[in-house]
């Protein structure tokens, strides 16, 4: 069968590893294993096209790794964890996870997930090829989709990868606006009623970012009852 990806699995419960990898497989996708933390930080830097990633492990928590590993691998990253507390999921989102899901979970949700993250990541890069000379301004901000940058008065603004998607999305599409769940379809990328708190605490820190910079300019406006929109200049 034609290898469409390589999934790395980052868990300390072996068994669980075994099956996933075993399914993964039979989805045609080649498999990565890590057993704790530590080996999983050596194994993303063969560089996989999503990770599927435990908390609770031996070493290195899962949140650590994924603090220690974002800045430089860009792939999906998906927390599996039988944490099921609206803060542990928050936390997991700001730290640059693109999914959370809890365990005990059922296979074929988790796998669904893994073939919308994917496809996700790939109408991402297809879009920045077709975009590659695209520069974008907004007063003080500009977007450059080719590198996928934010500056704020000629300054970078250091967003996650998930923050980039939701700012990709409302500039590319200003003056439009998009309710909290039609936000987490599209950067998320799978069909579900959505989850406001991430949204709203997202954009949030967004703002926070740009704020740091100059606090003169709106460029997200909270449109009430309904979600969000980029400001057009």
């Amino acid at each position: 069968m034609t290898k469409l990806s390589t999934i790395l699995i980052i868990d300390d419960e072996k068994d669980l590893v075994k099956l996933l990898g075993k399914k993964i497989k039979d989805n045609g996708h080649e498999v990565l294993v890590a057993f704790d933390g530590e080996e999983g930080i050596e194994k993303s830097k063969l560089n996989p096209d999503l990770i599927l990633l435990d908390i609770m492990m031996p070493k290195i928590d899962g949140f650590e790794v994924c603090q220690k590993i974002r800045d430089n691998v860009v792939c999906p990253i998906i927390f599996l964890s039988a944490r099921q507390s609206e803060t542990d999921k928050i936390r997991g989102f700001n730290l640059g996870g693109d999914d959370y899901i809890t365990k005990p979970f059922g296979l074929r949700e988790l796998l669904a997930k893994i073939e919308a993250n994917l496809r996700r990541e790939k109408r991402s890069q297809y879009l920045n090829e077709e975009n590659k000379r695209r520069k974008l301004y907004f007063g003080n901000l500009s977007l450059d989709i080719k590198d996928r940058v934010v500056e704020v008065c000629g300054k970078d603004i250091p967003l996650t990868k998930t923050e980039y998607e939701i700012v990709e999305l409302l500039a590319l599409n200003a003056g439009q606006v998009f309710t909290k769940e039609q936000i987490y379809e599209k950067v998320w990328g799978y069909d579900k009623g959505g989850d406001n708190t991430t949204v709203v605490e997202m954009i949030k820190k967004i703002r926070r970012k740009f704020s740091t910079i100059d606090d003169t300019e709106q460029y997200i406006s909270t449109v009430w009852g309904i979600g969000y929109k980029w400001n057009k200049r």
